[in-house]
Order: structure tokens, then sequence, then C-alpha cells
């Protein structure tokens, strides 16, 4: 089984210091936040070819999640969408310096919350999530387009319209499960296709509050037949904590 973390818990700690904590605590897959002064890729793609050769030392699953601050591939200003693109696609280039297996993309958002305004986004979200996915194929990473919380501003908000993303872009689906218990049932994310990996935390269903799983209302029943996934939460031992309550609730101590 394939389980790990996301970098955001050990937030400013160095390449190395990720992967001998993961290795150490037996995690076997880890999530690069493309954030901060060290992981955001036009800054990592500017370091020498040495500073990456560290990842081939440890028997780690590499996953990248795109930078999602400020950047919007729905937007309606063409640049911010151009600007979107380019930073998604320099994500791709870091995947590949580290060997890393896919990188999560959130799929955008309106600002102002009317009909037409949203449909316009969706058509931008798609055309540039599209040619996001063709860079991505052709240089040999899995783009994965992750499920947002039940907002209206929100694509890919429940698992129709996260499904019409993912055939008319051609990724892959990260399947966020707190993103997915804000609609009141994570049972239809989890039979979607073409899912590459899932984000873990837990909430009381109406908001993302990221919490240690088994604070929230999840059911955990439903996680026992997952693979590959990544708890994400904010604190180290927090993580440790939701790994061993999600290793009981598949009856592995």
């Amino acid at each position: 089984m394939k389980i790990g973390f996301t970098t955001l818990s050990l937030f400013m700690k160095s390449f190395e210091e990720w992967l001998e904590t993961a290795s150490k605590d037996g995690f076997n897959m880890m999530e690069i936040l493309c954030e901060g002064p060290h992981t955001w890729p036009r800054t990592a793609l500017s370091f020498d070819i040495e500073v990456f050769q560290i990842f081939e030392s440890y028997d780690i699953d590499n996953y990248l999640h795109a930078p999602t601050i400020d950047m919007n591939p729905a937007s309606l200003n063409q640049g911010m969408r151009e600007e979107a693109l380019i930073q998604i696609k320099e994500t791709v280039d870091m995947a590949v310096k580290i060997g890393g297996l896919a990188i999560t993309v959130h799929p955008g958002m309106i600002h102002r919350l009317e009909d037409r305004i949203r449909d316009m986004g969706k058509y931008y979200a798609l055309e540039t999530l599209t040619q996001a996915n063709e860079y991505a194929e052709d240089q040999g990473v899995i783009l994965s387009v992750e499920n947002m919380p039940n907002r209206y501003a929100y694509f890919c908000n429940n698992v129709e319209e996260h499904s019409h993303f993912i055939r008319e872009t051609g990724a892959q689906a990260t399947i966020d499960l707190g993103h997915a218990n804000t609609n009141g049932d994570i049972k239809p994310f989890l039979a979607m296709e073409d899912i590459c990996y899932y984000h873990l935390s837990d909430n009381n269903g109406d908001k993302d509050q990221h919490l240690s799983l088994g604070e929230g209302n999840i059911n955990l029943k439903l996680l026992n037949e997952i693979d590959k996934v990544i708890i994400e939460l904010n604190n180290y031992q927090n993580v440790l904590k939701s790994r061993e309550v999600f290793m009981n609730c598949r009856g592995n101590k």
C-alpha cells in the first residue's frame, strides 16, 4: 500500500529533510507543495541538477501539487490564465527533474457568482487544463485535476462536474476526500474512473477544515479499499496520528 504526506506539514524544510523523515517514519509516498521559496517551480528549476539527485537515494514515490496561490486556470483575464498555464508547465518540468509521477492542479474558480460568468470560466478552465495535460503527456508526467469543496464559485465541486473535467481534458483525478465530504457523501467520488491518488483529511461536512482523521464525520469505513493516499494536514504529528487511524480502520496495526 502507498501512503504519504504533503510537505505542507513540514513547510520550509529541505528536500533531504522531507525525504529522510518520510523514510524514517515508513512512508513510501510524498506530495511536494510547490509554494514557498525553494519549491516554487520557477525557482527550483534554476537549481543545479545536483540538488535533485537526492531524490534518487530514497525509495519514495514523489508527487507534486502545482501552485495555487493567485493562480486560476479559469480566469476571465487572459493574462492570468496564460500565467497559470506557464506555472503548471513549470511544475511538470520540475516533476521531470525529480522523477515525479504526477502533479495535482486545481481546476479554477470564478469571483463573480453569476451563471453566465461560471459558464465562461468553465470553458476557459477546460481549455487551459487540456493544454496543460497535453504538455504533461509529452513529458511523461500525469496531470491530475483535484475536486473542490461544494461551493458555487469552485469548479469540480461535485462528482458530475469533476468527471466531466476528467473526460474533457484527458487528465486523471485527484480525489480530495475532505472536499468530497462537503457534498454529504464521498461514495460517488470513490467510484470515479481514472483516479490517480487521494488527499485525506477530515471535516464536519460543512466546510474544508483539514482536521485529523476521526475529528470530523467522514465515514472511515469507506476508506478500506483506497490506495495511494496523501495525508493532507499542516502539522506532522497530526499526519502520524491520522495514519494510525487510517491503518486501524483498514484492520492494520
